[in-house]
């Protein structure tokens, strides 16, 4: 696997910020669409759909096909991979702190259950 640069990472994050931009991405990953099919769901013009389509490119997620006056539109998911590693560091780290809070309140909870089977 290849590391992004932050640059990158950055222009990932951005590209995913905007649910419009996730749901094309959710789209292309069934397939290749055209722009104006990708635009549909949202009732945008294609200038509109493709404006989200640049920041995708941007962020390396889709590569455009032109084939005439039809763009066509597919999933790069390599840059996708690299900010799931990314977030995993984070989600060890919410795992550990989860786990640690999962243990003190069982251990709160045991003097209490003790305490009741003493009566």
């Amino acid at each position: 696997m290849v590391e992004q640069s932050p640059a990158e990472l950055d222009a990932v994050f951005h590209a995913l910020s905007d649910a419009t931009r996730r749901r094309m991405l959710a789209r292309l990953a069934s397939g290749e669409a055209s722009v104006g099919e990708l635009a549909r769901p949202f009732a945008m013009s294609f200038a509109g759909a493709s404006k989200h389509v640049k920041v995708l490119e941007s962020a390396g997620l889709v590569r455009r096909r032109i084939d005439g006056r039809i763009h066509h539109c597919r999933l790069e998911a390599a840059p996708l991979a690299e900010a799931d590693a990314w977030l995993r560091h984070y989600e060890r780290y919410w795992t550990r702190t989860l786990d640690r809070l999962e243990a003190l309140l069982k251990a709160e909870d045991r003097p209490k259950h003790d305490k009741g089977n003493a009566r």
